[in-house]
């Protein structure tokens, strides 16, 4: 996630839609009071190979910490995030007030929840042996779909950002982007997470019937928001 007050938007950044590769370009831009959120290791010795900016104005006061929070704080070196990876549009509106809120660009990027299922699959299975689509599917951990989906840019279930950008679309979408907020350069996306999926299929070729069918029902929404068809 990332707000910038030099150029006034917030990025919110949804799961499997190529967030971290934009957060990285954007990154590129920002200036020292705007807030960044951190990513994976390898993924910030990306971000510093193509001069982008580390995390910077994501963690929390003092004021804040409980006793856990100290405690990794000495143990582990890890400092409480304020604003955090994938962050929701409620707590960013609280944290940075209604005036900034609504002053700034927001944006963020929506993808096919049938293609987006099979990424998110093939992200959280590395190995095989992995269970099948439709145990994944039945199983609390495809839930994060959501929270980390549709939740992340709506408040009180109704979209909250200026532009939900298309995966399907994503340079376009986000040089439509770049030109509104005024960011000097076009965006230029490395390839972050994308070397862990194995089967390369379309997920038409995928999916049964069956995980088709679940995947139409608990994506109801963003499918008929989108004009996506299977």
């Amino acid at each position: 996630m990332i707000i910038s007050h030099k150029y006034k938007y917030i990025f919110l950044k949804t799961n499997k839609t190529a967030g971290t590769s934009i957060e990285i370009a954007l990154s590129k831009f920002c200036a020292p009071n705007d807030i960044i959120t951190p990513i994976s290791p390898q993924d910030e010795y990306t971000r510093k190979s193509m001069g982008g900016v580390s995390p910077q104005k994501c963690f929390a006061p003092l004021c804040s910490y409980r006793f856990k929070d100290f405690k990794n704080r000495l143990l582990r070196g890890k400092r409480k995030l304020q604003f955090y990876n994938h962050i929701d549009a409620a707590k960013v509106k609280r944290l940075i007030g209604e005036e900034v809120w609504e002053s700034y660009y927001k944006f963020c990027v929506e993808r096919n929840p049938w293609d987006r299922v099979i990424s998110a699959y093939y992200w959280r299975y590395k190995q095989e042996h992995r269970p099948s689509i439709l145990e994944f599917l039945e199983s609390n951990k495809s839930n994060v779909l959501k929270r980390r989906g549709r939740d992340v840019y709506s408040i009180d279930g109704q979209v909250a950002v200026d532009k939900v950008c298309c995966f399907e679309n994503l340079h376009e979408d986000l040089e439509a982007v770049r030109i509104k907020v005024g960011l000097p350069e076009t965006l230029s996306l490395p390839k972050a997470k994308s070397s862990h999926r194995s089967d390369k299929r379309s997920y038409r070729d995928i999916l049964s019937d069956q995980e088709r069918n679940i995947i139409s029902s608990r994506f109801e929404q963003e499918i008929r928001m989108f004009g996506y068809e299977f």
